[in-house]
Formats: structure tokens, sequence, C-alpha cells
């Protein structure tokens, strides 16, 4: 089943273009990386799958949902860490985390359960009740983690998910 399907992305800024023509299909289960050099469009292509961007030209399905056209079935299928995860900084990571939670529509003992869930396997329960304006870029870095697989997507685009972590 072809999980992502990207054909014929193209974006530009003013006379820059960032990404040019790119075609592409992943399915389940494979796992992909995007390797280049800085400006080369990875970031730019990871948004314009997610619908964070809109494409020039182009078009790209999620779980066979077109971005344009479907983008909240298409975002409900995906989970997302960007480059430069940020904000919220006055929210606990728990409060982070329910907030993230009950947008994608999931509360009570089921919100509870996704949190407790998600922490163990980003070993995120010694932040819980910290600001996250107060952690490490590492710990902020595991807290948009965990946002991001919170609702058990069958997708997941992480960009630079690496990036503050401890080994």
């Amino acid at each position: 089943m072809v999980m992502i399907e990207a054909k014929n992305l193209t974006k530009r800024f003013g006379g820059l273009v960032a990404v040019d023509d790119v075609s592409f299909s992943i399915a389940a289960g494979d796992i992909v990386g995007f390797l280049g050099p800085n400006g080369a469009g990875k970031s730019t292509t990871m948004r314009l799958l997610t619908g964070f961007l809109d494409a020039d030209n182009g078009s790209v399905k999620i779980c066979h949902h077109d971005i344009d056209t479907e983008r909240c079935a298409a975002q409900a299928c995906l989970g997302y860490l960007p480059e430069a995860a940020g904000g919220f900084p006055h929210l606990t990571v728990r409060e982070f985390l329910s907030f993230c939670g009950e947008s994608r529509g999931i509360c009570g003992t089921s919100l509870a359960d996704a949190i407790d869930r998600t922490c163990v396997l980003v070993d995120l329960g010694a932040a819980l009740d910290k600001p996250l304006k107060s952690l490490s870029k590492g710990w902020r870095q595991r807290a948009w983690l965990a946002q991001a697989i919170l609702h058990d997507p069958p997708v997941l685009i992480l960009d630079e998910p690496t990036d503050g972590l401890d080994p």
C-alpha cells in the first residue's frame, strides 16, 4: 500500500526554485531518508508533504488523501516533527501533549493512556510536569517527538529528528 505519493512537486520562493519537479512514492513499512546539502530542498519537500506549504505545481497524497483537497484527512494520518520545533514555552510537557492530543480528537482516559504510552516510548516521564521553556534542547526535542507519535499515525515525517537528542 502506498502511504506517500508525490508527483511533480515544485516550490518556488520568488526567483529561487527550492523543489524542482520531484516525484516519488513510499510504501507502508518503508523508511526513507532525504540526504543532501543545506538548501537542497529537503525540509521544503517535507513541508509540502505535510501541507504546511502549498506546492506551486504537483500533488501529494497521504494514505490516498490529496493534501490539497482532503487536507484534514491527510493530516490526520500524519505525525510531523518540524525541523526547528518550538513554541508553547509556558506549557508543561503534559499540558503540551494534552493540547496536541485534544487537537487530534483524543480525550479522557484515551488521552491519558496515549500520553503514558508515548512517554514510555521516548523516555519523557521525568519531564512531564516541567515547562517546555525550562528544558534542554534534547528534552524539548523529545516532547515534540512525543506529539508526533501521540496519536499513533500510519505516517511519520521527521525533519532532523535527532537534532539535540542525547545518545
